[in-house]
This record gives C-alpha cells, sequence and structure tokens, in this order.
C-alpha cells in the first residue's frame, strides 16, 4: 500500500516520527521510475506496517523535490524522525532493495541490540549469546546481529560459527570480519596441534584476545615453519575481528607488526 502524497509535511515529515517513511520521488515520462515503482509497492504490501510508501510526483511537487536535492529520478529517501536517513537512486534489482532496506531501516529490536553488545564487549559471550539469537530469531535478516552472536558462539560453540557467517560472504560491510570470526572458530575445533601453538588456541576457545595475540607475537619472533604461519593467521584474523581501534589491537599491533618482519 502506498501514498500519493499531496501533503509532505503531513504525509512524510508527521508521519515518519511514527513509523519510518520511504518516499519514492518519481515521474510518469519516467521509464525506470516505472520499473522501480512496483518493486517498491510489492515490498511495502510484505512490510506488514515496519514501514510506509509514499509517492512523490516531482511534477506536481517540484518545490519539496528541489527542497530535498532531487536531482534525478527514480530517487528513494528513507525518513526517520522527520529526517533523511538514507537514499539511493536509480532502478535497482528487487534483491538489491531488499538488501538496502535490511540496512537502512532501524531495527524495531536497536535496545535489545544494544545491551547485547555492550555484554560482548565486556567478555561475556555466555550472557550476550541468548539476547543476540532472540533478537536473530525475531529478525533474521539483521546482519548485526548475526555477525555479533557468531562471535559469541566462538567462545561458546565454535562449531556453530560456520551456519551463522555463511551469509555473510557477499556483505560488503561484514564479509572480512565473518571471515575472520570463521577462521579463529576453524582454529578453536582443531582437534592436535603443535605443542607451541596450544597456549595461542586455548586463548582463541576462551575469548582471551590479549592474551592470544600476545602468544602470537612471542611465536612469531621465535619460530620459522608452519607453527610461524598459524601464528600470523590467527593474529591477523583476531584483529580483523576486533578492528583496529579495539583496545587490545593498540596494545598488539605495533609488536605484532614488527614480528612479521623478523
Amino acid at each position: 500500500m502506498s501514498v500519493d502524497v499531496t501533503d509532505f509535511q503531513i504525509e512524510v515529515l508527521d508521519r515518519s516520527r511514527t513509523v519510518p517513511v520511504l518516499v519514492d520521488f518519481w515521474a510518469e515520462w519516467c521509464g525506470p521510475c516505472r520499473i522501480l515503482g512496483p518493486v517498491l509497492e510489492m515490498l511495502a504490501g510484505e512490510a506488514a506496517g515496519r514501514w510506509v510508501l509514499a509517492k512523490v510526483d516531482t511534477e506536481t511537487l517540484p518545490e519539496v523535490a528541489g527542497r530535498y536535492n532531487v536531482a534525478s529520478i527514480p530517487n528513494v529517501k528513507l525518513f526517520v524522525n522527520g529526517e533523511v536517513a538514507d537514499e539511493f537512486v536509480g532502478a535497482l534489482p528487487e534483491a538489491q532493495v531488499r538488501r538496502w532496506l535490511d540496512e537502512a531501516l532501524p531495527s524495531p529490536h536497536a535496545a535489545e541490540l544494544a545491551i547485547a553488545l555492550r555484554h560482548l564487549a565486556d567478555g561475556e559471550p555466555t550472557v550476550a549469546a541468548p539476547m543476540l539469537g532472540a533478537v536473530l530469531a525475531a529478525e533474521p535478516t539483521n546482519r548485526a546481529a548475526r555477525l555479533a552472536l557468531a562471535e559469541a558462539q566462538l567462545v561458546i560453540a565454535p562449531d556453530t560459527v560456520p551456519a551463522l557467517v555463511a551469509p555473510l560472504a557477499d556483505d560488503p560491510e561484514r564479509a572480512d570480519r565473518a571471515a575472520a570470526v570463521g577462521l579463529l572458530a576453524a582454529f578453536a575445533t582443531t582437534a592436535t596441534a603443535a605443542p607451541e601453538l596450544t597456549p595461542i588456541l586455548e586463548a582463541v576457545r576462551r575469548g582471551d584476545w590479549d592474551a592470544a595475540l600476545a602468544r602470537c607475537v612471542t611465536l612469531l619472533g621465535d619460530r620459522r615453519g608452519p607453527e610461524r604461519d598459524t601464528a600470523r593467521e590467527i593474529g591477523r584474523a583476531i584483529i580483523v575481528m576486533l578492528g583496529i581501534e579495539h583496545p587490545v589491537v593498540e596494545r598488539h599491533y605495533r609488536a605484532f607488526s614488527s614480528a612479521l618482519h623478523v
């Protein structure tokens, strides 16, 4: 269901304070608009009220199009709390529009996700995991919750991680981190390893990233051969997973980088 906008203030700005409003700036003469329009209308029908579609004819409301810098159409803008939260231009394919919506729409479980992420950051994966699982069950397209749950499960049940990260392989924002978590899970489930690697793998299994990186640095400086290669892979994966600005990474990054060239 969509609304043909006649009063932008009421039908878009005011309404967006209670529900996200997706605005399709279009015109009758625009061929790509006629391609995209039915896709947006179909997705709005599936949304079950999570967001609503409003259509702005740029020929009828040129002043509104000008106010929001609509230079070419179709132009789709998502309004949340009276402001543009995200947008795209052009007749994107249905799959791409779905992915865009998954990322752009505010999550109805944002508060629960934020609490779970805080527990995860505080080193409490067993507390975070059931909360993240509940968010993902209610919102299967929530990729942030999926990646965070994989990170928590890395410590709790690493054998479940591959299935969690697989759908993120084509996510340009999360693919690298997902691959890093998957690699660490593979090492965490390694049955046998050289004695020199045992302390590193034990640290990975308990989620002690500080100890794991410190052990990687030591092994990189002392060894040659396959054990050194494994320490390098584990160390790089931890850095990618945590991010360059994480306190643990900041503490070891320089020593790790230097050890790579020993």
